[in-house]
């Protein structure tokens, strides 16, 4: 599978089950979210609003992902909903692994740098850091509806949290 592949099969809705454990507190919480995973082309005005705030000809990206999100988490805590872009830039010829541009707010004007890598296991791993922050996420598909996600965050103070998803593709 290439990253196209694996991007195109992202799509559509899922339903995510979320266990996070905090590290530092010693804490885990339990969580679901419904997901929305969408397709932009290279030419869709969100693309091109992020390529030009970084001096990027859009024609040279994979296009990139409007990811949305709609979670319920354990008692007594706030519901989350949001919504990030991702960009793909691949590295040259190397299709299945480049650069990825990010919105990280919900204004969407602060964009998060990072990498990307497709690995001959078809596992796609996220990668992102400021100075603050590096974030380490790897997902891949256990069957055409069903795909599997872990991510893991360090802060300067150390690893701070890690994750774990189950997302079942919401079908008919």
């Amino acid at each position: 599978m290439d990253i196209k592949e694996f991007l195109d099969r992202s799509a559509g809705k899922w339903f995510a089950q979320r266990t996070q454990y905090h590290l530092s507190e010693g804490k885990a919480e339990n969580s679901k979210s419904e997901i929305n995973i969408e397709m932009l082309s290279a030419d869709c005005q969100e693309v091109v609003s992020i390529c030009q705030q970084n001096q990027i000809e859009p024609r040279v990206t994979l296009g990139g992902q409007k990811i949305s999100w709609d979670n319920s988490v354990d008692w007594g805590k706030t519901k989350q909903k949001g919504t990030t872009i991702i960009v793909f830039l691949p590295d040259g010829e190397l299709l299945n692994a480049g650069k990825l541009l990010s919105t990280a707010d919900k204004t969407q004007q602060q964009l998060i740098e990072g990498s990307y890598i497709l690995a001959a296991d078809e596992a796609l791993t996220l990668v992102t850091k400021n100075s603050k922050t590096y974030s380490e996420e790897r997902l891949w598909f256990a069957s055409p509806n069903l795909r599997l996600r872990t991510t893991l965050i360090k802060n300067s103070d150390g690893f701070s949290a890690t994750a774990f998803y189950s997302e079942i593709r919401r079908v008919g």
